[in-house]
């Protein structure tokens, strides 16, 4: 099998990479289940799209669409912190009520950005080529955003928003605001989902209305993967090992999509790969247990 496809699927790994960590934020840290992701990538892709058509600097408009999302997060927050909405139905709400909006947004099902001016083109002016430009700002961004990431968590709002999602009755005790926490996070969260919707549509040259439907199982995907294969003891190891979590689910679905398998069967391929990780540890802690039990056998057979 020809390994062609490998540097496109670093690309997109690193491109959706923001996406990934912003989904790490709101399950794994904030333990939120918030399904605003799916819209919210559509939503930075679509305010970045129509900004550039406008003339907009791609840069202030990726960064606009940067803070439409946080405004997003804000949205999905308030229904969950002020009316008291259970998280799920929250983030579902504000997902619906954003499709109307993208659509709004765009004018149209689908915008073009070909042979217009994005953050990509202006590095490939610099006279790299069209996977180096790529792989250079998807790599920068993600180490950018990683660091970033970091450091907020160690500081006494993260530490806030990290002990809300740990435990959010002791926090609470503590007197620490946790709807204000949660707002908070969900609205980072959501923002780095929008910055990676607009950085995908600037790669891809266009911005479609469907292009974040399963955003959320590919971000849960990219987050297990790499839990599973690296490790997430401390910040840092998760953080990195989400973002390598990105590219390895890109690595796989390119590979089996070079195999042969049909386009239209990612999705179902996805929630197998999240099946199978989820179901890892329990498979192995079995499979361990079996092992022991069969060697404690093996040793009683032998001293007998």
């Amino acid at each position: 099998m020809s390994l062609a496809f490998l540097p496109g699927a670093l690309e997109q790994g690193l491109l959706w990479g923001p996406m990934v960590l912003g989904v790490y934020l709101t399950f794994r840290v904030l333990d939120f289940p918030d399904l605003t992701v799916d819209s919210c990538f559509t939503l930075g892709a679509a305010t970045t799209a129509r900004l550039i058509l406008l003339d907009y600097n791609p840069l202030v408009a990726t960064l606009i669409a940067l803070v439409i999302g946080a405004l997003a997060g804000l949205i999905t927050g308030l229904l969950h912190t002020k009316l008291k909405i259970a998280p799920l139905l929250a983030g579902i709400l504000t997902m619906i009520g954003l499709y109307s909006i993208n659509l709004r947004v765009m004018g149209a099902a689908n915008l073009s950005l070909l042979r217009i001016d994005t953050l990509i083109t202006w590095i490939e002016d610099t006279g790299i080529g069209d996977e180096l430009a790529t792989v250079a700002l998807g790599l920068v961004i993600c180490l950018f955003i990683l660091a970033f990431v970091y450091f907020f968590l160690q500081t006494e709002l993260g530490l806030a928003v990290r002990a809300t999602g740990d435990n959010e009755q002791m926090i609470r005790s503590l007197g620490i605001n946790t709807n204000t926490t949660k707002v908070i996070g969900l609205a980072l969260g959501n923002a780095l989902c929008a910055l990676s919707g607009a950085l995908v549509a600037q790669y891809q040259s266009y911005a479609d209305i469907g292009m974040g439907i399963g955003m959320i199982i590919v971000g849960l995907a990219s987050v297990i993967i790499g839990e599973t294969l690296i490790g997430s003891r401390g910040l840092l190891q998760a953080l990195i090992a989400a973002t390598v979590g990105s590219v390895i689910y890109r690595v796989i679905i390119a590979a089996v999509l070079q195999m042969g398998l049909p386009s239209t069967d990612l999705k179902i391929l996805t929630a197998l790969i999240v099946t199978l990780a989820l179901a890892f540890p329990i498979m192995r802690g079995r499979f361990t247990g079996i092992s022991s039990f069969t060697k404690r056998g093996e040793g009683r057979a032998e001293h007998q």
